[in-house]
């Protein structure tokens, strides 16, 4: 705003005292001091305003007006509460330098002048950035992205001081704010992201208003394709119902845009700006979605000639191929993984191939990843209902530390199991299979089986987000989630529950110690240390197992069945 608008308004009881060719100079803030040396605290263009404590004489107006000179203030405004009339040597020093100087009447607060040029900046700070984000929209839709999303939320963070951060539907940190303040905690990011999917499920317009402890977030949704979100008070729901397939075909791929602020206090003009921001993004977003074509492509050549049983020559030349382009500079071809994913949903929903597919890739990024996207390392094809992830990794054994590398089942849902499952609400399942690493061509095919038989081994589960490995496959896990239900509890049952009922009624913990045991391989003295007993105090416990079961706890079949019975409760 400038100077001259300062004095338009009565409501500010601001009377000036010099300076009339200067009022055209533009006010970026405001300041109130009282110290004799308030330099370190400006940064130029503030209007300043004090009360005068700091003048002891009138020998101080000169170096204190001259300080403010120099930190390149736009005005001065002196208050007339303390001295009455603003002296004539602070007027005189305030000319000497061509400083615009104020008297403001003593009937007026000095927050009052400070809320009105706070007000009037962050509006026109907020056209400006309009105008920006819109040139940078344009330029992006033309050509290469000048530094993607970090430019605009850097953008927010500077000129309306609002920190904002991209967010994928997983909780992944996509883009952040370099400038202003720390990058969010990933805890943070999972819950935002949760919170998020479930408003979404529920239909209900962005922005969403989320407290994670004592911070108020807004979650403004980024459609993919072009599409504008609509923008509402995050109270306000959608009174037409929007169609359930819809969301569930881009619930799961969305970004998200979080702001630390409250979006229903703000102005319609503010809310237009931010549906703006996130459209922006959401060029972005199909830019690098565009990006993924070509490893698209190859995932799905090296799938088609796999299951067509091609030539291992074939399959080999073609692997070729992918490796540079998924790990450029990489002397060697890698070894690769196979990860399987499957979205199903109750009733009818959308393909859950395209859904699983972009899922996929998002849940197998690497965030340590170099590189601008740390997504350029994934290869995703799909068939109608599956995903079909193809993972490579260097080609360094891991015989030299005994240690396994690549991709592991338990790990790969770990961070993002919160977020999806809201996602997933009540009638979504998701399901994946990871494969052992093989070296060759040779051994893709036995990987996708593997990886295929692994995710239906993980979707006899429970729980909406499940995952299974190859080295289940190969344990007594691979057989319990088949066994019928009937079979399990009428087994379980007849081993357990007299143990059970014995501890109902004499608080003996005899499952408790039969547990220790078994995990003890059967050792009396370190199952006695492990839980605190003397050995002769097992012996009786480990004796009245077997009196009240008929069992043996020194023959391995008896052992292997409580076992199975523990595992299956």
């Amino acid at each position: 705003m400038r100077l001259r608008a300062l004095l338009d308004t009565d409501a500010l009881g601001l009377r000036l005292l010099g300076g009339e060719d200067e009022l055209d100079r533009s006010v970026r803030g405001v300041m109130t001091t009282d110290l004799r040396d308030p330099s370190r605290y400006l940064s130029g263009g503030e209007l300043v305003l004090t009360g005068l404590a700091w003048r002891r004489d009138a020998a101080d107006s000169e170096p204190f007006v001259r300080l403010l000179v120099q930190a390149g203030v736009a005005a001065l405004a002196a208050g007339e509460a303390e001295l009455g009339d603003v002296p004539q040597d602070l007027a005189a020093a305030c000319a000497r330098h061509r400083l615009p100087l104020f008297a403001v009447h003593e009937s007026v607060a000095f927050a009052t002048i400070t809320e009105h040029v706070v007000r009037q900046v962050s509006g026109e700070r907020a056209g400006d950035l309009a105008a920006v984000v819109d040139r940078h929209r344009r330029m992006m839709v033309s050509g290469p992205a000048g530094g993607g999303p970090d430019v605009v939320l850097d953008l927010l963070g500077s000129d309306l001081d609002l920190r904002a951060w991209v967010l994928s539907p997983t909780g992944r940190l996509v883009a952040g704010p370099k400038a202003v303040g720390p990058v969010l905690a990933p805890e943070v990011c999972a819950k935002l992201a949760a919170e998020h999917l479930a408003a979404v499920r529920t239909t209900r317009r962005g922005p969403h208003r989320v407290n994670v402890g004592p911070v108020t977030y807004s979650l403004f949704p980024i459609r993919g394709g072009g599409r504008a979100p609509q923008v509402a008070q995050p109270s306000q729901v959608v009174r037409d119902v929007r169609d359930v397939r819809d969301v569930r075909e881009s619930v799961l791929s969305d970004w998200l845009l979080a702001v630390e602020a409250d979006a229903g206090e703000w102005a319609d003009e503010r809310l237009d700006l931010l549906q703006g921001v996130t459209q922006l993004i959401a060029v972005e977003r199909e830019r690098r979605d565009a990006a993924r074509t070509v490893r698209r492509r190859l995932a799905q050549e090296v799938l088609e000639l796999v299951q067509t049983g091609a030539a291992t020559a074939e399959i080999a030349a073609r692997l070729r191929v992918a490796a540079p382009v998924l790990l450029p500079g990489l002397g060697a071809a890698p070894h690769w993984q196979v990860v399987v994913a499957r979205v199903e949903w109750a009733g009818s929903g959308p393909d859950a191939g395209p859904v699983a597919q972009a899922l996929l890739e998002e849940i197998l990024v690497d965030p340590l990843a170099g590189g601008a996207d740390p997504s350029d390392r994934i290869a995703v094809a799909h068939t109608e209902d599956e995903a079909v992830a193809l993972v490579p990794l260097p080609a360094v054994s891991s015989e030299h530390d005994g240690s396994e590398t690549g991709v592991l089942a338990d790990a790969l849902l770990a961070a993002v199991r919160e977020p999806l499952s809201a996602g997933l609400d009540d009638d979504g399942r998701l399901t994946l299979g990871v494969s052992a690493a093989v070296h060759s061509a040779e051994g893709l095919r036995g990987a996708l089986e593997e990886a295929r038989h692994a995710r239906r081994v993980a979707a006899a589960r429970p729980g909406r987000v499940c995952a299974a490995g190859h080295q289940e496959l190969a344990s007594h896990v691979l057989l319990l989630p088949f066994v019928p239900d009937d079979v399990r509890r009428a087994f379980t049952a007849r081993l357990l529950d007299p143990l059970r009922d014995y501890d109902r009624r004499h608080r003996a913990e005899l499952i408790p110690t039969l547990e220790a045991f078994l995990d003890c391989d059967g050792s009396w003295t370190r199952c006695a240390s492990r839980l605190h007993l003397h050995v002769n105090t097992l012996r009786y416990r480990v004796g009245r197992i077997e009196q009240l079961t008929g069992r043996d706890l020194s023959r391995l079949e008896d052992k292997l069945d409580f076992f199975l019975a523990l595992r299956m409760s």
